[in-house]
């Protein structure tokens, strides 16, 4: 098994690419009341790419650390950080277009 090493730049990319992929799968889909339109999931789907992105550029944030989820415009956070690192990730999450709340469920270490 080959160890690779993400820089930052390539993650970008691959997570650009990943956040394609799903907008691409879900284009056909249509909502009903018990689940999210299609433009509701596209949402969801550029916030949580837009908070990653935000994530990359930031020096005191691992995106390899922290998981992001969007559902309605609510973001929640997972993962593990120190103090400081969890702080700056919602605090950088809450400053994305279209975040409506931030759950920080990070585990701080």
């Amino acid at each position: 098994m080959t160890n690779v090493r993400w820089s930052k730049k390539s993650w970008l990319g691959a997570a650009a690419t990943a956040a394609a992929a799903v907008l691409l799968a879900v284009s056909g889909c249509a909502g009903d009341s018990r689940t999210a339109s299609t433009g509701q999931v596209l949402d969801d789907t550029a916030i949580t790419a837009k908070v990653k992105t935000a994530f990359v550029a930031d020096k005191e944030v691992s995106a390899m650390n922290i998981s992001v989820n969007t559902d309605k415009g609510v973001v929640q956070l997972s993962g593990t950080a120190g103090p400081n690192e969890a702080k700056r990730a919602a605090e950088l999450a809450r400053g994305v277009a279209g975040v409506k709340a931030v759950r920080n469920d990070i585990i701080v270490k």
